[in-house]
């Protein structure tokens, strides 16, 4: 007994001066993997952050395991996307009786629609995913007052590179010539990175993967593209390129490269981090339409059509 007092004095005065952080996490739950490094980037190592769709997967037609519903209960703050993007997390978030504050990172963002359908996929566009970085460090100095300073920090260093990438790819995109703007991908998530940065986006598929394009509208854009002409095609990590292949056969439109639409790669692969996924996105769509071959036949601006029903704010 006589040795156990001074041994418990020890450890607490060691305890007391150990970072209340690194003691006990504030544990974090993101939807997918863009969002989680998103947060992982703000909250650095003062929390532990659990994603429930990973790297290279489709958060659309994901189904939730117990896993995901534990970590949803341990959770402390659960950050998702809103706009429709994870049409389950609601009953998740339910059916798991968690009492996590939850937070919908595209609150105060201005949603575009695409045929009269919320497009979720706001953070194609690096000003709306500033907006992101700003709605996750104040909800986590909500969560955690003590280490708001640390979180304001990390977002403010975060934005400062996210506005340098902005500005980088506005002056790389500028370059392109206007018969060197419209591209197709296999389905429509990049309204935000069109709306943005002047491109012009067409897809066989709408906003959710889960839906398949009919015959009558693949035959459609496939005859628009072969009156047109397109800069590139781009397949999809999340997707099958089987489609878009299609379209290269009956068009002959090249395939320019894969995009990185709604999720990270794999370790090791070229998109590691939202950083990352943008700066691979931009490099890829830029070597490929500046390698065009395929110009509209009627003059140069005949392939800057714009969606049917796209509206913007």
């Amino acid at each position: 007994m006589r040795g156990l007092y001074p041994a418990l004095l020890l450890a607490g005065l060691i305890l007391a001066g150990v970072p209340a952080g690194a003691r006990d996490k504030i544990r974090v739950v993101a939807s997918f993997s863009i969002l989680g490094d998103m947060v992982r980037q703000v909250t650095g190592d003062l929390a532990e952050v659990t994603t429930i769709v990973g790297p290279d997967a489709d958060a659309h037609v994901y189904t939730p395991n117990a896993a995901d519903a534990k970590a949803v209960a341990d959770a402390e703050v659960i950050f998702v996307n809103g706009l429709g993007f994870e049409t389950w997390s609601q009953t998740l978030i339910e059916t798991s009786g968690t009492k996590a504050e939850v937070s919908v990172a595209t609150d105060g963002i201005t949603p575009l629609r695409v045929d009269g359908e919320v497009d979720p996929h706001a953070w194609n566009s690096l000003t709306n995913g500033m907006k992101y970085v700003a709605s996750i460090a104040e909800s986590m100095a909500g969560i955690d007052p003590e280490s708001a300073p640390a979180y304001k920090a990390n977002a403010r260093a975060y934005t400062a590179r996210l506005k340098e990438l902005h500005a980088r790819a506005l002056r790389q995109l500028k370059r392109l010539p206007p018969d060197q703007r419209t591209v197709v991908t296999a389905h429509d998530a990049f309204g935000y990175l069109e709306a943005a940065y002047g491109l012009t986006f067409l897809a066989p598929v709408g906003i959710d993967t889960e839906a398949e394009p009919s015959a009558r509208d693949v035959a459609r854009l496939i005859d628009h593209l072969k009156q047109v002409g397109a800069g590139a095609l781009f397949v999809e990590n999340i997707t099958s390129p089987s489609l878009i292949q299609q379209i290269a056969r009956e068009t002959g439109i090249r395939i320019g490269g894969r995009l990185f639409s709604d999720a990270l790669s794999e370790r090791g692969g070229p998109a590691t981090s939202y950083e990352r996924m943008f700066e691979h996105n931009l490099e890829t769509l830029i070597r490929a339409l500046s390698q065009q071959s395929q110009l509209a036949p009627g003059g140069t601006g005949e392939s800057l059509i714009q969606r049917p029903g796209k509206a913007r704010p």
